[in-house]
């Protein structure tokens, strides 16, 4: 799944000897969650996830806000809170455990301290929409990463995988492709314009 001349860059972060983070950037379903999947089987018990979506904001707050119709967005998320955390586990100490949150799709919520970091682990690969963003918080994102991808694959399929991602949790075909077309591709449009700040292009064929 992962070829050879990824396989040397993932092998050169992870023999390094200190602690790396590895950043992967990209669209809304550009295929971020499976590539990092992928590393994790790649490199058993050398690597952790750390997803970017583990800083939505909660429904409650996006309704307070104003911003549910636009969840997704740059601003429905914690991204000062995603900050502090990266530069905690860049940080980390001998011995210390770092908790990390996770977003559950099955609720549409985030969930802290679900994903414990530890010391001993020399890759933290973190995947979102926005770690490339050069304005807001998340301009300081690129100098926390010791090496960025842009996660690309061709524009229908990434489509087609939304609307069926959508549905599976329980929109109907009509909401799925009204929320794809004014939100995720909204947001994709955006998340294009930064792929020149990542180090190299991993594209699914």
């Amino acid at each position: 799944m992962i070829e050879d001349r990824f396989l040397e860059r993932l092998q050169h972060l992870v023999d390094y000897g200190q602690r790396r983070i590895l950043g992967l950037a990209g669209a809304p379903g550009a295929g971020k969650s499976t590539l990092a999947q992928a590393i994790l089987d790649a490199f058993p018990g050398r690597a952790v996830v750390v997803p970017m979506d583990g800083f939505h904001l909660a429904n409650v707050e996006l309704e307070r806000l104003g911003r549910a119709s636009r969840k997704g967005a740059e601003d429905t998320f914690d991204s000062a809170g995603f900050i502090a955390l990266l530069s905690r586990i860049r940080a980390q100490r001998k011995g210390e455990i770092i908790y990390a949150p996770t977003f559950r799709r099955e609720i549409e919520e985030p969930i802290a301290g679900a994903i414990p970091v530890m010391a001993d682990v020399p890759l933290v690969i973190t995947e979102g929409n926005y770690l490339l963003l050069q304005r807001g918080h998340w301009n300081a994102v690129r100098s926390l990463l010791d090496e960025a991808w842009y996660v690309d694959v061709d524009r229908q399929l990434r489509v087609q995988r939304l609307i069926a991602r959508h549905m599976h949790f329980g929109r109907d075909e009509d909401a799925a492709r009204t929320w794809v077309q004014q939100t995720d591709e909204v947001n994709a449009a955006l998340i294009e314009s930064t792929r020149e700040r990542a180090d190299i292009v991993f594209r699914w064929e």
